[in-house]
């Protein structure tokens, strides 16, 4: 793939031969084959919870109250992140319709776009063969394809920082014109405004301390001199102040949530319970950089070398920006896996520079690495059976395991028919191999993993439920709350006993909610109407109070009651 036609233009190019003409038709049908394989499967599952759950709730909220200002989560007050991916999430169920695709869309898109930016840079920097192999690298990473293909807030920011990335890179290298730096570098500052919107100030704090990482490493300071500093804070106030303003004049009290406890707190404490050893994320980099992980020695080597006679060094700039989203988020008090997502697009773009350097033996050594991979996935298709629970049937994993055994499949003979390539000098064409193998993949696992993933989603509860709930019926979350259930019964639960990340939107609007079991059962009783889900133990212990329930739905993990 090549993501641009020329790092300068064609002013005075020679006449394109017939050979130019089908290597742009074979480009354009990898990137279209890869278009069709990115997005086609995004409907193909059932939201699943937590997270995917919650965004398309607020999205969904958005979009139906017409607020684009106050986030609200399950009715709530929801202050935990800012509004971009809402608004891009609003917007797409408002042109697409109420589903999972619409749903998924804007990290599957962005996730697409990184691709892209990573194939341009490298071009722009290195060359074709480079920018080819960066937008391969790129698409074929486990990591950032899984990320696209799940609903979170990460791979929308991951995003915008590689546009920060890439257009510092293309701003401040030697050859850049003055238009070129001062354009390359508006889009940076615009990708901060917008990381910002996706996430928070991390948006700013890691392009900035990476700079400043590099400059007390290289000791090298021009490009401080460079950055248009007027213009291009007034760009980046002027796109992000605005909501954090309206939001905060319209919700007394987000100031301190938003920044202290959902900043500050978060990082430096406990308090978000995801906690992890300082070596958290090293499994998740070892795995996320696949197919490419037994290259990552060598990218740290390239990393470390200084190009001669040149000011900027990308290189080492690219390591040091993965050196430091790892050790940040290392550091942190509350960890999740997507965390280090940002760091990716950095190794892509080393990874651009290695496979155009490497020649076709020594990459052929590292086959091992996707033929290790397919063994694994298909010894885990056979281990399945095995981790069958009373509340994980072994039906639910049935399709994972058949989903494992074709991907195990799928990555052996792709290592194995790009060993062949290598042989005849093939290197593109093994390269292509392993990256359309990585994606296929990744979205055979994750439709395989729908059974499992069902699990912790409301869709088959809803649809049970909604033909017998009367309207205006009241329906109640029972000690226990499934992210999608407002999502897929296209309304707000009232919340029993839990609280979790309802706590600030709690205490504010006290009435939306029930703090005990004891209080939703003497309520229950004085309702002609109303459904509520519950956990099956719940469940057990209401029926032996004598609570008047009707069993409409049931599961390993969940029971849906209608009031008789």
């Amino acid at each position: 793939m090549s993501a641009t036609s020329g790092a300068h233009g064609d002013a005075g190019a020679p006449p394109r031969t017939r050979a130019d003409q089908d290597d742009a038709v074979r480009i354009a049908l990898c990137w279209g084959l890869l278009a069709l394989a990115w997005f086609a499967p995004l409907g193909m599952r059932a939201l699943s919870g937590p997270d995917e759950g919650r965004y398309a709730t607020i999205a969904l909220a958005m979009l139906r109250s017409g607020d684009w200002i106050t986030p609200r989560l399950n009715g709530f007050l929801y202050f935990e992140k800012p509004p971009l991916q809402y608004w891009m999430g609003a917007a797409s169920l408002g042109l697409f319709g109420v589903n999972e695709f619409a749903a998924r869309l804007w990290p599957a898109l962005t996730g697409f776009l990184s691709i892209v930016a990573v194939g341009v840079t490298a071009h722009r920097l290195w060359g074709r063969e480079a920018g080819r192999y960066g937008a391969l690298a790129m698409a074929g990473t486990v990591w950032v394809i899984a990320n696209a293909h799940f609903l979170s807030l990460d791979m929308g920011l991951a995003f915008f920082l590689t546009l920060v990335l890439c257009g510092f890179l293309l701003a401040q290298r030697d050859e850049a014109s003055a238009i070129e730096r001062r354009n390359a570098m508006w889009l940076a500052w615009a990708a901060m405004a917008a990381a910002t919107l996706s996430k928070g100030l991390v948006g700013v704090l890691i392009p900035g301390a990476v700079l400043v990482l590099y400059s007390l490493v290289e000791r090298q300071w021009t490009m401080w001199r460079r950055m248009h500093w007027v213009s291009g804070l007034a760009l980046y106030f002027a796109l992000a102040a605005p909501w954090f303003v309206a939001v905060s004049l319209r919700n007394p009290g987000f100031v301190d949530f938003f920044f202290v406890r959902e900043h500050f707190q978060r990082y430096l404490t406990e308090e978000a319970r995801r906690t992890g050893p300082l070596w958290y994320f090293v499994p998740y980099l070892l795995v996320g950089l696949l197919p490419w992980t037994s290259l990552l020695p060598s990218l740290a080597g390239l990393g470390m070398r200084r190009e001669p006679a040149r000011g900027l060094q990308p290189q080492r700039l690219l390591l040091a920006w993965a050196v430091f989203v790892f050790a940040f988020f290392s550091l942190s008090g509350s960890k999740l896996p997507s965390y280090i997502l940002p760091m990716f697009p950095a190794l892509a773009l080393l990874l651009a520079l290695r496979l155009e350097r490497i020649d076709a033996a020594r990459l052929a050594r590292h086959l091992l690495t996707p033929l290790a991979a397919g063994l694994a996935l298909a010894g885990a298709a056979l281990a399945a059976g095995r981790y069958a629970t009373t509340d994980t049937p072994a039906e639910t994993l049935r399709p994972l395991a058949i989903a494992l055994g074709a991907a195990g499949a799928l990555v052996t003979g792709a290592a194995a028919l790009a060993a062949h390539a290598l042989r005849r000098q093939r290197k593109p064409l093994a390269v292509l191999l392993l990256s359309g193998a990585a994606v296929a993949a990744a979205m055979l696992t994750m439709i395989g993993h729908d059974g499992l993933g069902r699990l912790k989603s409301s869709k088959a509860v809803a649809a049970a439920l909604a033909p017998r709930l009367v309207p205006g019926a009241e329906v109640f979350s029972v000690a226990m709350y499934d992210q999608t259930f407002p999502f897929y019964l296209r309304r707000d639960v009232t919340l029993v006993q839990y609280t979790d990340e309802f706590a600030f939107g709690q205490q504010r609007d006290p009435q939306r909610w029930i703090p005990t079991v004891e209080e939703f059962a003497a309520r229950w009783r004085t309702l002609a109407h109303a459904a509520a889900m519950m956990a099956p133990d719940t469940f057990d212990a209401l029926q032996r109070s004598g609570l008047p329930m009707s069993v409409v739905y049931r599961d390993a993990r969940r029971v849906v009651v209608l009031r008789p």
